[in-house]
């Protein structure tokens, strides 16, 4: 990278970090374990007819039966706008929006994975600023003004998006994925109730599980980490390698489902404040071109860049090992560091995930461009690469 493109993105880095304290980050409110609570929690906030977004999937498993059951009881009028798919495009929210005003709706619930709160908090951006399109809102900071009750109901453990000022959409007419980040997007209260995630398909437990440890690995190595932080993605790593493969061989073990609900919240809370890296920004780029899963992209991506980071990442990487009991205080911190990443691809392996994805050739000076922009200068990755490093990346992880 040139010399000088390399000072501004870390120019631009160090200025956000030392700004953190003054922006107006904040939690959501946790509600109880269950949604029972939520017909009080829209009564307390003086809404009285909230959309609920979520998918086909969530609505034929029979998943929001316990929600519009409570809305019912409650004398609560909802709509209902099912429509999200995987990678939900900026068409999907603009058929959202229209539902939510010629219903009258005043405030949204989120019920699902991450393409369902991304689609929930575009759809909150885009009411929010009625005037201004969602690819005008692209980038950081760009939304401002406060947008409608937002209510998370998490289904995986995984997005953290219920703790999270990131919406990610794709372009309908480009197949651009780009994220939206800004305060007014972090759910005001998250619902983190296990029993969603106990019907949750084996592959969809693997697949979001790895996303939450991306989000965890990516927080903690990064230039922007800081002891909250980093406490919080430690705490993830560790209770997603105890938990992760009870939580896939038995869909029915609450005490795992429990703890990878919380170690997704953990891992959210933490790469909300200390961004992700370049795994992320590739997983972005195949998702809008290929459709592919964020999760299974993030899986099979992460341990190719972490060994492409190099010894940069040794000390943080260590560290992780050791909380993982992939690794002792008493380990070279380059063994350790190697043993973490081999750690992660037998993770993989024993869940299931394949080690390479379809990639198309002709596709990846395109998708290398994508993620080149996305990623510079905001996210604030342990080593700066350029268009040349990533398309490196992608042929390494191409069928």
């Amino acid at each position: 990278m040139h010399i000088l493109k390399k000072l501004y993105c870390r120019a631009f880095q160090r200025a956000l970090f030392i700004a953190y304290p003054f922006l107006p980050y904040r939690e959501p409110k946790v509600v109880g374990g269950d949604t029972h609570g939520i017909p009080a929690v829209l009564g307390k906030e003086g809404r009285k007819h909230p959309m609920i977004v979520t998918d086909g999937g969530i609505v034929r498993a029979g998943l929001l039966l316990p929600l519009t059951s409570a809305l019912e009881e409650a004398g609560v009028t909802y709509t209902l706008f099912s429509d999200v798919v995987a990678n939900p495009t900026s068409a999907i929210v603009e058929d959202g929006v229209r539902l939510y005003r010629e219903n009258g709706a005043d405030s949204l619930i989120a019920v699902g994975g991450g393409s369902s709160m991304d689609a929930a908090k575009a759809i909150g951006a885009r009411i929010a600023r009625p005037r201004k399109s969602l690819r005008r809102m692209k980038g950081i900071l760009r939304v401002i003004r406060r947008i409608p009750l937002l209510i998370a109901i998490p289904t995986t453990a995984g997005t953290g998006s219920e703790a999270t000022l990131a919406a990610v959409i794709v372009d309908s007419e480009t197949r651009e994925k780009y994220a939206i980040n800004d305060f007014p997007l972090i759910p005001r209260y998250a619902v983190l109730d296990p029993a969603y995630t106990l019907t949750l398909p084996n592959h969809l437990t693997s697949t979001t599980g790895m996303d939450a440890l991306t989000h965890a690995v990516e927080a903690y190595i990064g230039k922007s980490s800081f002891r909250r932080t980093r406490r919080e993605s430690e705490e993830a790593v560790r209770l997603i390698f105890a938990n992760i493969e009870k939580a896939y061989e038995d869909g029915g073990d609450i005490t795992a489902r429990t703890e990878m609900a919380r170690a997704a919240y953990l891992a959210g809370c933490a790469f909300t404040r200390s961004y992700v890296g370049y795994v992320h920004a590739l997983a972005h780029a195949l998702g809008g071109c290929y459709d592919t899963p964020h999760g299974l992209a993030n899986a099979v991506l992460l341990p190719y860049v972490l060994e492409a980071y190099g010894h940069a990442t040794d000390g943080k990487l260590k560290r992780l090992a050791v909380v993982a009991g992939l690794a002792r205080e008493a380990d070279d911190a380059g063994k350790a560091a190697a043993a973490f990443i081999e750690g992660v691809r037998n993770l993989n392996r024993r869940l299931g995930i394949p080690a390479t994805l379809r990639i198309d050739d002709e596709d990846i000076p395109a998708l290398a461009r994508h993620a080149e922009r996305e990623a510079n200068p905001l996210y604030p990755v342990p080593v700066l690469w350029t268009e040349r490093e990533l398309v490196s990346i992608y042929n390494m992880v191409r069928e």
